[in-house]
């Protein structure tokens, strides 16, 4: 709920489900952050007393603002909104450049208004199914060079978040420069502040990192020309002793996909300043008289439940305000995926058998991956055209597809329609399509190019290509991909004095692109890709419902990256494969249970040959998907609770909207000798009603026991003799089982007790296997009285 409190000063208070939001106007005219936390009763000016600032004597080596407000440097205030020049020396918000050359902008209050709804914009930003968004506007000024400037505030108060934006007006007749007009600046009135973000590289994304913040300065940024799997955009501000479920957090995200910035700096007063926005390195704006500028939403929740308050906030923010669509809701297939089977070396007949195998243990979605179009051999040629090989795929796609739905299979196809070859017919005929600075050496990324989205010829043509590819055949599902890094940042479309604008231009043309198409294709399955999670962001979940999360499918890589993942986004974002071992990028080898029960907290698909597989494995996997698609409504949809996390043993707890159904899992990295006591503690139950707790059963192949078998064997066995292989074949030994009953409560406060691991002094029926990469999923179902 939105509330104007009128005065000749009049105060904004921002109430969602939790939190309190409030500011009032400054007897200067700036606007004073007040409070942002857990809800407090404010219902007239008197309330907010307590709230407020005094002023007596500016601070010693302050600026003052004017002399009618002596009391007053803005340097050590708590503002909504800071420009330069007025004595504010912290981060700014906005820095312009005037037609007179001069920098100093002076924002002051004018007005403000309410609204139930928001307007039609050319960029992302959340919704609401029935078109109704409370919204503040509260308008700035700077008289002195006709500037109006718009601070929006969208409050949705089902999930405990505020968006921020600005939007900026030339009233003038001159034009003006922008080089930084940052989405939403909050000032706080405390310091002892640890920040937590999540950062990495191409197949290691979202590592978390912490750290204590006492004084200085904390930036996270992404510089590569998209939001980057280098830092992710979404961050968290917290007190130093703050845990999973309990402590004050503040939440931050930011609706984009291009370079961002965010910084928390702690200023000499002992004031808390956090800045989030389009990162203004790089970027120059070039503002004409009449014409305006609006920069991205930016996320904000607080909750003093700790890190798992923070996530079910954004979880249900972005599930029901960020994805849209027929697909918002809707459950995802189990899908297979060629690439990790065939690489570029497809034919019709090699792709049909693969589904085939696919379609026999339950797949239900069949994904041609990379090298179907052009002379797509590699990673050298042929982006651009969209035209399918005909020497690969005889009867094109729509034969392929027909062949696929006659296995009783979805077909899905892989594009990535913002990049170019040189040795492509598309750059022979467009070289100016292409971004790169005439006459300059070109420094390129996986042999590629980036297209120049900034030019609406670029976006007209990549609209009615990608219509024409998706229209040739009953397509299901499109894995949208974008494989490197901006470096030349050139439009050749734009003068020399707007080459400033081209990275935001780009990403307004690739917002523009993928809204059309997704409007033409509207039950289509998009799922975005940028070399893994090299652009996993709310920008993308507008139009895309889900996001490939890493190029690493090695299960113990991916515990650390869908953790970092789930801090900030729903299960039901995040695209996780099954793939072969020794892994493709890690050489790893992992047991195969071990690599579903990761894969199922998320958006279960698998990536391998499955031809290839033993008897045993293809039943296995049969199993995996029969029991995902059981729960596939909990894992998918569900709210994910992490008791532990980034040690050598991860436990995660996935509970149904409704709360009586959940699954739990403990994965271990590393055993260590002699430790036969565990406990699982899952989150998110109901106190009061009684769950069955139960695990299914393993048989476990005697190999896994090495030559032990012999002390148990009637005659020696040498191992991996072919008598270790048949008498593998007949025997198995029986893992443990866990089943009970007991109160949601009790196993929330005092978790179960698990069987004991093996340790090295015997194994029998209710020992648990629990050695290297070993996992259990644990389910818990309500008992009806």
């Amino acid at each position: 709920m939105i509330r104007i409190l009128e005065d000749a000063r009049p105060a904004f208070v921002l109430d969602t489900e939790h939190t309190t939001y409030a500011f009032r106007v400054l007897p200067t005219g700036q606007l004073e952050q007040l409070y942002y936390g857990a809800k407090i009763p404010i219902d007239t000016l008197g309330d907010l007393i307590p709230l407020e600032e005094k002023h007596a004597f500016a601070p010693g080596c302050g600026i003052i603002y004017d002399a009618e407000h002596r009391e007053y440097a803005l340097d050590d205030c708590c503002l909504e909104f800071s420009g330069m020049g007025k004595g504010d020396l912290r981060e700014s918000a906005a820095e312009l450049v005037h037609p007179d050359g001069g920098r100093t902008s002076d924002f002051v209050y004018r007005s403000a208004e309410i609204s139930d709804s928001k307007p039609d914009e050319a960029m992302p930003g959340a919704y609401s199914a029935d078109g109704k968004a409370e919204r503040l506007t509260v308008t700035l000024c700077d008289e002195y060079y006709s500037l109006r400037l718009e601070l929006r505030y969208d409050v949705w108060a089902d999930c405990d978040c505020i968006c921020r934006s600005a939007r900026l007006v030339n009233a003038g007749v001159e034009s003006v420069e922008i080089e930084r007009l940052l989405s939403m600046q909050l000032d706080l009135p405390v310091t002892y502040w640890s920040v937590t973000s999540f950062h990495g590289a191409w197949a290691r994304e979202m590592d978390r990192e912490t750290l204590s913040l006492p004084a200085g300065k904390f930036v996270n940024e992404s510089r590569a020309g998209c939001s980057s799997n280098r830092a992710n955009p979404f961050f968290l501000l917290h007190r130093p002793n703050t845990s999973e479920s309990g402590g004050e957090c503040f939440g931050f995200n930011l609706i984009y996909s291009g370079n961002h910035y965010s910084a928390v700096e702690i200023s000499s007063s002992g004031k808390t300043r956090i800045v989030s926005g389009i990162h203004p390195a790089g970027f120059r704006w070039l503002l004409g008289a009449g014409e305006a500028f609006e920069t991205p939403e930016a996320i904000l929740t607080f909750s003093s439940s700790g890190f798992s308050g923070i996530s079910s906030h954004m979880h249900r923010f972005v599930r029901e305000h960020i994805v849209r669509g027929v697909w918002q809701k809707k459950p995802r297939p189990v899908l297979l995926n060629s690439w990790e089977a065939s690489y570029f070396d497809i034919t019709e007949s090699g792709l049909v058998s693969l589904a085939k195998a696919g379609r026999d243990l339950g797949i239900e979605l069949f994904v041609m991956d990379d090298g179907w179009f052009g002379q797509r051999d590699d990673d050298t040629s042929s982006l651009g055209d969209w035209d399918v090989n005909r020497k690969k795929l005889p009867n094109g796609l729509d034969g392929l597809c027909r062949k696929i739905e006659a296995l009783g299979l979805k077909f899905g196809i892989w594009v990535e329609p913002e990049m170019v070859n040189v040795r492509s017919r598309l750059y022979a005929a467009h070289p100016d399509w292409a971004m790169a600075i005439p006459g300059k050496l070109h420094s390129e990324g996986r042999n590629q190019r980036v297209l120049d989205l900034a030019n609406p010829a670029v976006q007209d043509f990549l609209i009615e290509k990608m219509t024409e590819v998706f229209s040739s055949a009953n397509i299901s599902y499109v894995k949208w991909d974008f494989n490197r890094n901006f470096s030349d940042v050139f439009s050749p479309s734009l003068p020399a004095e707007r080459q400033g604008e081209t990275g935001h231009r780009y990403y307004l043309g690739l917002y523009r692109v993928m809204r059309t198409l997704t409007e033409r294709f509207p039950e289509i399955l998009f799922e975005g890709c940028a070399s893994g999670g090299n652009r996993f962001d709310l920008g993308i979940l507008c139009y895309f419902p889900q996001i490939w999360a890493s190029d690493n499918t090695d299960a113990i890589s991916r515990i650390r990256i869908q953790e970092g993942y789930s801090y900030g986004y729903p299960l039901s974002t995040i695209g996780a494969h099954v793939s072969a071992c020794p892994n493709h990028q890690t050489l790893r080898s992992t047991p195969l249970d071990t690599r579903f029960n990761i894969a199922a907290f998320g958006l279960l698909g698998y990536e391998l040959d499955l031809r290839e597989l033993s008897t045993d494995e293809r039943r296995e996997i049969r199993g995996q998907i029969a029991l995902y698609k059981s729960w596939r409504e909990t894992f998918q949809f569900g709210d994910i609770y992490r008791s532990r996390t980034h040690g050598n043993l991860h436990e995660w707890t996935v509970v149904s909207p409704d709360k009586k159904r959940a699954v739990g899992m403990i994965v271990q990295e590393l055993v260590r000798a002699n430790t036969q006591f565990e406990r699982y503690r899952p989150g998110g139950l109901l106190p009061e009603t009684r769950y069955h707790f139960y695990n299914v059963a393993q048989r476990l192949n005697i190999k896994r026991f090495g030559s032990l078998v012999n002390t148990v064997a009637p005659f020696h066995v040498r191992q991996d003799s072919l008598v270790h292989n048949v008498l593998a074949k007949a025997v198995t030994m029986p893992g443990e089982r866990e089943d009970l009953t007991a109160y949601g409560a009790t196993l929330m406060r005092a978790g179960v007790k698990l069987r004991p691991a093996f340790a090295g002094t015997g194994y029998a029926e209710g020992v648990r296997y629990f050695q290297d990469f070993s996992s259990r999923l644990y389910f818990m179902e309500a008992v009806e009285d």
